[in-house]
């Protein structure tokens, strides 16, 4: 689900690769930038403009965001989304473009409905 404020500046394509991936793994930007070690501003010029990283760095956000360095090079092709995950996947992204206040309610219908599930569960 996109977060913060919208972008001035389309991101580049790697920066649309690794915002993806990022996403994916439901992690801001600063959670990302905080394991890495840096600065959150320098990761979120890493999605927004050219950048050169250092190999390591390319190996190391890689295994973060549990995608192939080849993935964030455009070296391969997206992976697909596979079944429920898939699917939610693709309604939260349809979500994200809503406005906020009606994101919070769906959000609040959706995580009662996990609490109620859980509690079914434990039972």
């Amino acid at each position: 689900m996109q977060t913060g404020r919208p972008a001035k500046t389309k991101r580049s394509d790697f920066g649309a690769r690794l915002h993806d991936a990022r996403e994916a793994k439901g992690l801001s930007q600063a959670q990302v930038a905080d394991k890495l070690g840096i600065a959150q501003q320098s990761y979120a010029a890493w999605e927004r403009r050219q950048v050169a990283l250092r190999p390591q760095q390319l190996a190391q956000i890689a295994a973060l965001l549990e995608v192939t360095a080849e993935h964030l090079l455009g070296l391969t092709a997206k992976p697909r989304g596979s079944g429920p995950a898939g699917k939610a996947r693709l309604v939260f992204e349809r979500v994200s473009k809503l406005p906020r206040a009606t994101q919070q309610r769906i959000l609040a219908n959706v995580e009662d409905a996990l609490t109620a599930y859980e509690v079914r569960k434990a039972s």
